[in-house]
């Protein structure tokens, strides 16, 4: 079914274009592109080019072709699990597993290990069954994942309403300032790199984090992040803000220099603990993931530089 748009004021004067980033900020230019020049766009039923200038009350006609249905393979693929019950797992994800399948991961996901071990999951018809919440490919640690459809319906209600408690630990490059601190900022697709999120006061979405630094060196810290909210990319924009992005990640300028002579390959964040209410028993839950190996050796070879 096409999806319709009238143009307002505010977008008076934009290029179609332009209009559609703003309309599908977690789609692609280029996809939007295309389907500009397929005649899948139309305004005022007529196809157009993606530099139109849009005027108000112009109606914007958009059709997305239909997904072929995709097929999941179950593969064997490593990940522990610190826990598991008929309706739950909590599993401990290293850093570098990819979550769910997307554009250019259909196998040796995390989804496709879950499959090999449990072959019947909760919206085992879509791209993510049994997930409920994501860790970045890098981000190390707990992903609660539902193995029934009540388990899955619970889970992700009480994410929606922030019940859920995630706290996460990462080294970061220099220091914030403060040995702690809570920063509100709205957070939204970068206008420019859609690989990348921002600041955005006026179109992101409301996004709070606390952290508390727990040591200190020079040109690093180690620290401990709560989240109230949990956008994209949370912990490494509000981080990166500060000044203090999260040490090894090279999105957000936290590569660290030629002279740091540490081996650090991915972003050096881990999701440690989670805090909920069990979503079938309301049973209090509370695990945590030890910090795993690279991060470990990198806090024990900083101590040994800069004891």
């Amino acid at each position: 079914m096409p999806e319709n748009f009238i143009v307002t004021a505010v977008h008076s004067g934009l290029r179609l274009d332009h209009f559609l980033v703003r309309q599908y900020p977690d789609t692609s230019r280029a996809f939007l592109g295309r389907l500009i020049r397929c005649q899948a766009v139309l305004v005022n039923t007529h196809a157009v080019k993606a530099g139109y200038r849009l005027h108000e009350k112009d109606i914007v006609e958009v059709t997305f072709p239909e997904k072929e249905p995709s097929v999941l393979v179950a593969q064997p693929v490593d990940f522990g699990v610190i826990y598991e019950d008929d309706e739950i797992l909590v599993v401990d994800k290293p850093a570098g597993l990819v979550v769910h399948p997307g554009d250019g991961n259909r196998q040796g996901t995390l989804v496709n290990g879950l499959l090999y071990r449990y072959p019947v999951l909760p919206g085992n018809q879509s791209e993510r069954p049994g997930i409920v919440h994501r860790l970045d490919k890098d981000t190390s640690g707990l992903l609660l994942v539902a193995k029934t459809e009540t388990a899955l319906r619970n889970l992700s209600e009480s994410f929606k309403n922030r019940l859920i408690s995630k706290t996460y630990h990462a080294i970061l490059l220099r220091y914030p300032g403060r040995d702690s601190g809570r920063l509100v900022a709205p957070v939204g697709r970068h206008p420019v790199n859609r690989k990348k999120m921002a600041i955005l006061h006026e179109r992101g979405r409301y996004a709070a984090t606390n952290w508390q630094v727990q040591q200190r060196w020079p040109g690093f810290c180690f620290v401990e992040i709560g989240l109230e909210t949990g956008r994209t990319h949370q912990i490494r924009v509000h981080m990166a803000s500060l000044g203090s992005p999260v040490a090894g990640d090279r999105l957000y300028g936290g590569r660290a220099g030629a002279t740091v002579e540490l081996s650090i390959d991915r972003q050096l964040l881990h999701a440690s603990t989670v805090r909920f209410q069990h979503p079938v028993t309301d049973k209090e839950m509370r695990f945590t993931a030890p910090l795993p190996d690279d991060m470990q050796r990198v806090v024990s070879c900083i101590n040994e530089r800069d004891p």
